[in-house]
C-alpha cells in the first residue's frame, strides 16, 4: 500500500505530439495538392506555398513581438495555410492570399491565445473574410488545364443552382476533379484517400465526417436533389474530413461530434438549396464552431459517483 502512487489527471500519456499530428495531416493533404497541380497547373502550388509561408511567418513574427513561446515549429501554421489555399480559386491574386493568411493566423488564432485557444477554424474564417472583402476574385473560376468538354468555367454547384445542365460535369469528372472550383476541393478521390489515411492513423474519428456527409446526402434525397452531385461537389468532402474535425474548434465528445456534424449538414443544405449562395460548407462550420462549447457541455459525460448538492 505504501507503493501506491496518486497523481492528478491526465493519467494517459502518448508519444503523439502536435507536430506529429500535423505531419499526418500534411501527408493526408498531399493527394489533393497533387491533384490540384495536375488539374489547375503550377499556379496552384504557388498559392499553397504562399499561404503556408505567410502563415508561418505571421505566427513567428507575432509571437516574437508578444514575447510568447514560438510555436511555428509545430507545423499547425503550415496546415492552416494549406487548408486556406485549398479553399481559394487558383486565380486569386497573391497579395490577397497573403492577406487571408495573416487574418487566419493573427486575428483568428493568435489574438485568442494561440493554438488550442481559438474558437473558430482559422482557414474557414479567413476564407469567409476574403469572400466578403474580395467577392469578385473569390468567385473568378477557371476551367481545368486538362481537356474538358464544357466551355463554361462555372462550378458544378453554381451550374446546378442555375439549371445549366450543359455545364454540369458527369459523375466521373466530379470524382476525379476535372472541373472548376477551389484548387483543393475538386478531386473527391484525392480527398477520400487523405481522409482514409487520417482515419487509419486515428488522427480523426468517423463521427463528424459521417454525420456531416450523411446529413447532406439524406436531405438531398428528401428534397429530390442529386445525392452524388451534392456530396462530390463544392467543399463538402474537404470541409467534413479536414476542417470539421479540427481539435480546437469542434466538440470532444462522441455525441457532440455527431451533433456537430448533423448541424453542419443541415446548415449546408439550407444555404445550398434556399440561400443566395450555391455553397454553404464554410458558413455552416463557422456557425457550428460558435456552438461548440454548448454542444460539449450538453454531451459531456458526468463523473461516476459525483456528489449531489444538498
Amino acid at each position: 500500500m505504501s507503493k501506491l502512487i496518486s497523481s492528478v489527471s491526465p493519467h494517459f500519456f502518448t508519444h503523439r505530439t502536435t507536430r506529429t499530428i500535423m505531419i499526418d495531416v500534411i501527408i493526408a493533404l498531399m493527394p489533393a495538392l497533387t491533384a490540384s497541380a495536375v488539374i489547375f497547373g503550377w499556379r496552384s502550388l504557388l498559392i499553397v506555398g504562399v499561404c503556408a509561408a505567410s502563415c508561418v511567418i505571421s505566427e513567428f513574427l507575432f509571437e516574437k513581438l508578444c514575447k510568447r513561446e514560438n510555436t511555428a515549429g509545430d507545423l499547425s501554421a503550415v496546415v492552416t495555410g494549406m487548408l486556406l489555399a485549398f479553399n481559394l480559386p487558383v486565380t486569386i491574386p497573391v497579395w490577397q492570399a497573403v492577406f487571408g493568411s495573416i487574418v487566419a493566423i493573427i486575428v483568428v488564432k493568435q489574438l485568442f491565445g494561440g493554438i488550442g485557444q481559438n474558437f473558430a477554424n482559422p482557414a474557414i474564417t479567413a476564407r469567409i473574410v476574403l469572400m466578403t472583402a474580395f467577392s469578385g476574385t473569390m468567385t473568378h473560376w477557371t476551367a481545368p488545364v486538362l481537356p474538358h468538354d464544357a466551355v463554361s468555367s462555372a462550378t458544378p454547384l453554381a451550374a446546378a443552382a442555375k439549371g445549366i445542365k450543359e455545364s454540369m460535369p458527369p459523375y466521373l469528372e466530379l470524382f476525379l476533379g476535372n472541373h472548376s472550383g477551389c484548387l483543393g476541393e475538386t478531386c473527391a478521390l484525392a480527398l477520400i484517400i487523405g481522409g482514409a489515411y487520417l482515419l487509419i492513423r486515428r488522427v480523426i474519428s468517423w463521427h463528424t465526417p459521417v454525420a456531416f456527409i450523411g446529413t447532406v446526402a439524406l436531405m438531398s434525397l428528401f428534397c429530390g436533389r442529386d445525392v452524388l452531385y451534392q456530396v462530390m461537389s463544392g467543399g463538402l468532402l474537404l470541409g467534413a474530413l479536414f476542417m470539421a474535425t479540427d481539435y480546437s474548434t469542434t466538440p470532444h465528445t462522441k455525441w457532440g461530434k455527431i451533433i456537430f456534424g448533423i448541424g453542419c449538414g443541415l446548415l449546408t443544405v439550407l444555404i445550398r438549396f434556399w440561400g443566395n449562395l450555391p455553397e454553404g460548407v464554410s458558413f455552416s462550420i463557422l456557425l457550428m464552431n460558435i456552438l461548440t462549447p454548448y454542444i460539449t457541455k450538453l454531451t459531456r459525460v458526468k463523473p461516476l459517483s459525483g456528489g449531489v448538492k444538498a
